[in-house]
């Protein structure tokens, strides 16, 4: 009795409760929509509320679909990294007669849950890491699971970690057939008066973005403001890039190219505060990047790597270009103006 009143010490407070009437009223409602053989995955992804993403997310699937609907469920932590896991969706659309769930539990961004059928869910995973902890839930929406369900995450997870096994005909056929899922757009800001310039073709960007810079670019020197004008604030389901390389071009990553990345950094989050900038290097994530790069201990041709992790993300490849600046002899620019005000580079 006394484990029980201190699990729900939360509910004493106006605001605990609040919270908890939320999440039982979008729990039952997503209860209903699961009932008609929607995927749970889906359904978390399209409607887009903050309350119900990480741990949040994990509550609802253990209540509906261990507890309610006795889906089966095998976890491993992966024993390789999985660079393109949307890549696995065009195999896993054939599974037509078995429900899927997958929950990732991304070392950076929290509980990511996807329906492993279709691609652009299973993007939103980034690659997934080695070790880290993969979980496939497997059933027949409202019918009862079976063994064949059980077969099917084993499958799964093996099929994660790169394996290849023959699937049974009876997983290839049913009514499970991934459909095409929706998500509300993002408001679009005012366009400024002036010239208006012809965007690049989607092609283009995506080239430009991932393309890893090799070279220091020069860039024009930056304008110093008090403070960023404010961004938007977007909408959509979190997700992270893969991690871009910027070479050092410097003979010593020093001091002042520290100084020059936290500026970029910095301007970086004044203009998108929804997003969030990692730093990686030899692997690790970088907390704070004083602790690490040290006069000495990064030289010239070391790879440090970044992600951008939010949703809508935007000016990767313009980052890219600061930040390989920052890394060079040209580091100076970002080094103008008072110490505490903030440089506007994008």
């Amino acid at each position: 009795m006394i484990n029980e009143l201190s699990n729900l010490e939360f509910l004493s407070t106006r605001a605990g409760f609040n919270v908890a009437v939320r999440h039982i009223k979008r729990t039952i409602s997503i209860m209903e929509d699961a009932a008609a053989k929607k995927n749970l995955a889906d359904l978390l992804y399209q409607i887009d509320d903050e309350e119900m993403v990480g741990e949040r997310a994990g509550l609802v699937l253990r209540v509906l679909l261990v507890d309610k609907l006795g889906y089966k469920t095998v976890s491993a932590n992966l024993r390789s990294v999985v660079g393109d896991p949307a890549s696995l969706a065009k195999e896993f659309e054939k599974w037509k007669g078995v429900d899927l769930v997958v929950a990732y539990h991304h070392p950076e961004l929290g509980l990511l849950v996807a329906n492993p059928k279709i691609a652009e869910e299973l993007a939103a995973f980034g690659s997934l890491r080695k070790r880290e902890l993969l979980v496939v839930y497997a059933g027949k929406g409202a019918a009862p699971a079976d063994a064949a369900c059980q077969h099917a995450a084993e499958l799964a997870i093996n099929f994660f970690e790169g394996g290849k096994s023959k699937v049974p005909p009876a997983l290839l056929r049913g009514g499970f057939v991934a459909k095409a899922i929706k998500t509300k757009a993002a408001p679009r800001a005012p366009k400024a008066p002036g010239k208006v310039r012809k965007p690049a073709s989607r092609t283009t960007r995506r080239v430009a973005v991932k393309r890893p810079v090799q070279e220091a670019q020069r860039v024009a020197p930056p304008v110093v403001t008090a403070a960023a004008p404010p961004a938007a604030v977007p909408t959509g389901p979190v997700r992270m890039t893969p991690r871009y390389a910027v070479v050092v071009q410097n003979e010593l990553f020093h001091n002042g190219n520290v100084e020059a990345w936290k500026r970029i950094v910095a301007s970086y989050n004044a203009k998108y505060p929804n997003l969030q900038v990692y730093i990686y290097y030899d692997g690790e994530r970088i907390m704070d990047i004083n602790s690490l790069f040290k006069w000495g201990k990064v030289k010239h041709g070391s790879a440090i790597e970044f992600a951008v992790a939010g949703n809508d993300i935007k000016d990767v490849a313009k980052l890219q270009r600061y930040l390989a600046q920052g890394a060079s002899h040209q580091f100076e620019a970002f080094l103008k103006g008072p110490v505490n005000n903030v440089l506007r580079l994008f």
